[in-house]
């Protein structure tokens, strides 16, 4: 390959690759280099293009870019490749993209102007690992906002939006134009705190937020507020010096309150929880469903099995044995799901505010649901010996746990039991109650036995097995935290667990047969940056993870297992868990990693995520089961739909969350000083986080604190170890600390570390003498670690 100067000025701006149309020789490269027609360009080159032409960044198209052929096509192959193995390029689908890039549909949150007065956003989820999130200039034409055929965006606006990568390199990395404005806007000078009354009539707003700061009220602006209220505040004049002065606009309420600690997490992150007039009107209006194109099930002891506090049940389970002669051995396997298509349709109110909230959002104390409860607790809950409609689908699977084949039915059900997952596995155990003790012989055995069946399937399919324990809180009556406790896995657990994966495979493998268009639940695999630190990570435990691109959920199985009751046990769960990707819904199926399926869409809790609301609308549509079936302005908007789902998933995780931090920063308040047993779950350049496993608490020790010694940051290792002494920490150990700062509103905690560090291994004291340290500023304190979610 040959590159030569051209004799001309440097144009600051230029993009790095100009395509020849019409057959040109030559691309003119970034730095006004001439890259010539037919000869492998350079890997600068490479990346360039591949970030300015998302849309022809598949192999084929950057061959007929380049004008590669034959020998060359090889060379630019490995080329490619090994960009892949240095984590410079992920293939997603049949294209490469740059690690970390947006994806070409995003919510973003338009947050200022730049110095010529363009709207800069950014994205509104963006993982805690991954850095700083990227500015975004929003693009916003003058002719389209007049005729109004563009959305107009402002300063505070939550927007859906269709990204470009900039081709201007002294700006923003994108550009993009917006689709929908989602959230219109929220006040960019409104604020959450808690009032402290003064003696002067006026007072103090107290920050909630990690990084927030105290407001000055005086007494023409404090409104209706009282000391310890919960407020919403504007801020009216902010100085140079001084505090800024703020006004309360509304009092959400009293901060001593058992619900406060919820609202501030749904306020702080814009989580719709109260519903309009118009959709409860619907609601309320809303009757019984007719047998319109329904089959009656009723006489079939379809049964509920949910957790002893639930109070809408939306899924039902039947087994029994398949009487067909050429299915010896086998089983039928029926799932009932309700049937919130028939009363919440497109367009109606119920269905405008159910996709505006996307999902319910749980939190210790309290459910912001995504339907009013004279739907989800009422109509749609499969109330025991009650009429219900239902969407059914009607599993045979063989001896050894095949599906052989499987039908969807709209039916007319009656449960015939409400169960609690401890009280039938309980009744399997040997210990029957009033209730369970009929069932067991016709409906539980049955069930059992279909699930040993399904089990059979399940192992040699070999989805990812972590073993990541989630702690339950429960509250006192006055909404502090009572205790925190690890539930136990009941084989119950994992027999609906494992009969809902079936059927959502079996709606997504219908509406692919009949090329219905649906919104699949899809799981990447792990990026190669992210296997590549994880590589490095289990090298050091002697431990090794197989090396390209066929990386499948078993090997990081063969990984787990052999860390089963070592001391880095949970170490390594951690990690793999961190080193996977995130989970979304998604037009375009890739399959689902995690689950090892190629298919698979969410379809069994319409009730509590609007995605499933639209795979039972395309299964209803797309098989002529009645009314309530998708229309093609839904099939025309599922991208938008996807987009927007997967980052209200995001920002009801974030919710729940935050409330559990902050609920066990208020439970520990009064415990400063008191010294704990923890273990250490992050470690980053400014110090370690600490979680308490007897709590479920994550704090954090500034790197500031651990010694006189000077901390190194070993990435490969996941430890800070002292250059001197050699000793250190490293993730996963078990250490002792005293608990010196807690602020319950920001949900922060502030460790000393007790425990001396531990002699780290010889690889990480031969780093240090290696010249490559790396010491990091001190972050806040409770600052979270991140964490990698399926």
């Amino acid at each position: 390959m040959t590159r030569t100067p051209r004799d001309r000025p440097e144009r600051p701006g230029k993009p790095a690759v100009r395509i020849g149309r019409g057959g040109k020789k030559a691309i003119i490269a970034a730095d006004d280099t001439v890259i010539i027609h037919g000869a492998v360009p350079p890997r600068d080159v490479l990346m360039r293009f591949i970030s300015e032409n998302p849309d022809k960044a598949s192999k084929r198209e950057i061959y007929k870019a380049f004008g590669l052929k034959g020998e060359t096509r090889i060379e630019l192959k490995a080329l490619l490749r090994d960009m892949e193995q240095d984590g410079l390029l992920e293939k997603k689908r049949n294209s490469l993209v740059r690690p970390g890039a947006l994806p070409p549909v995003t919510v973003l949150d338009i947050t200022t102007r730049d110095k010529d007065g363009e709207l800069i956003g950014r994205p509104a989820e963006w993982p805690e690992d991954a850095g700083v999130a990227p500015a975004v200039s929003i693009r916003q034409s003058s002719v389209g906002q007049s005729k109004g055929k563009m959305p107009v965006g402002g300063i505070g606006d939550r927007v859906l939006a269709k990204i470009f990568p900039a081709k201007d390199r002294g700006g923003p990395a994108y550009t993009a134009r917006i689709i929908k404005v989602l959230d219109r806007k929220r006040n960019n000078n409104a604020a959450l705190g808690v009032f402290r009354a003064s003696a002067d009539g006026g007072g103090r707003i107290m920050p909630i937020e990690k990084r927030g700061e105290e407001m000055q009220v005086d007494a023409e602006h404090r409104g209706p507020a009282k000391d310890g209220d919960l407020v919403e505040v504007e801020i009216v004049r902010s100085g140079r010096f001084g505090l800024p002065r703020a006004a309360v606009k509304s009092v959400i309420g009293s901060v001593a309150t058992e619900k406060a600690i919820s609202m501030i997490a749904i306020h702080a992150h814009g989580i719709p929880y109260i519903f309009p007039d118009s959709v409860i009107k619907e609601a309320d209006a809303a009757g019984p469903a007719t047998m319109s194109h329904r089959e009656d099930w009723r006489s079939l002891p379809l049964i509920t099995i949910d957790p002893a506090d639930a109070k809408d049940h939306d899924d039902a389970v039947h087994a029994e044995p398949d009487p067909s002669p050429d299915n010896e051995g086998g089983v039928i396997v029926t799932v009932a799901i309700a049937d919130v298509s028939w009363y919440v349709r497109p367009k109606s109110a119920l269905d405008q505010e159910a996709a505006k909230r996307g999902n319910s959002v749980y939190f210790p104390d309290r459910v912001v649901p995504m339907l009013p409860e004279r739907i989800s607790n009422e109509l749609c809950s499969l109330k025991q010996g009650v009429d219900r409609p239902a969407l059914a689908v009607r599993m045979r699977f063989s001896k050894e746990g095949r599906k052989a084949g499987h039908t969807f039915h709209r039916i007319m059900m009656r449960s015939a039991a409400k169960l609690s997952y401890n009280q039938a596995q309980a009744a399997i155990d040997g210990n029957p109650d009033d209730q369970t003790g009929p069932l067991l012989e016709p409906i539980l055995k049955p069930l059992w036995a279909a699930y040993a069946t399904l089990t059979r399937g399940r192992d040699r399919r070999q989805p990812l097995e972590l073993n990541m324990p989630e702690r339950k809180i429960v509250l006192k009556p006055d909404g502090t935290v009572d205790r925190v406790f690890v539930p136990d896995r009941l084989d119950a657990h994992k027999l609906i667990e494992e009969m809902m994966i079936q059927a959502n495979v079996a709606a997504a493998e219908t509406l692919e047969i009949k090329r219905q268009p649906l919104v699949y639940r899809v799981h990447d695999a792990p990026s190669l940056a992210k296997q590549e630190t994880l590589r490095e990570f289990l090298a050091t435990l002697d431990l090794s993870l197989v090396k390209g691109g066929n990386l499948r959920s078993n090997h990081f199985n063969g990984i787990l297992s052999q860390a089963v009751d070592k001391p880095y046990e949970t170490m390594v769960n951690e990690m793999v868990l961190r080193s996977q990707s995130q989970a979304i819904y998604s037009p375009e199926n890739i399959g689902h990693f995690g689950l090892n399926l190629m298919k698979y869409a969410h379809f069994t809790s319409p009730i509590r995520r609007y995605a499933d609301l639209i795979v039972h609308r395309a299964l209803v549509g797309t098989l002529g089961l009645g009314e309530g079936g998708i229309t093609p302005t839904e099939e025309a908007a599922l991208n938008d739909i996807a987009a927007e789902i997967s980052t209200f998933e995001r920002r009801a995780m974030a919710a729940e969350r935050d409330t559990v931090d902050r609920l066990i920063a208020h439970h520990l308040s009064g415990r400063v000083n008191e010294e704990f047993d923890g273990r250490i779950s992050g470690v980053t350049k400014a110090g370690l986080f600490v979680t308490l496993p007897a709590y479920g608490a994550d704090g954090f020790v500034p790197i500031s604190t651990l010694g006189r010694d000077y901390f190194i940051y070993d990435e490969a290792h996941q430890a800070l170890s002292g250059e001197k002494t050699g000793l250190g920490y490293r993730l996963g150990d078990q250490i002792r600390v005293k608990l010196v700062e807690a602020v319950p509103l920001a949900g922060a905690l502030r460790f000393e570390m007790i425990s001396e560090g531990r002699k780290m291994p010889t690889a990480t004291r031969s780093f240090h003498k290696s010249g490559r340290r790396d010491r990091g500023a001190h972050k806040m304190p409770g600052t979270r670690p991140p964490r990698g979610r399926r």
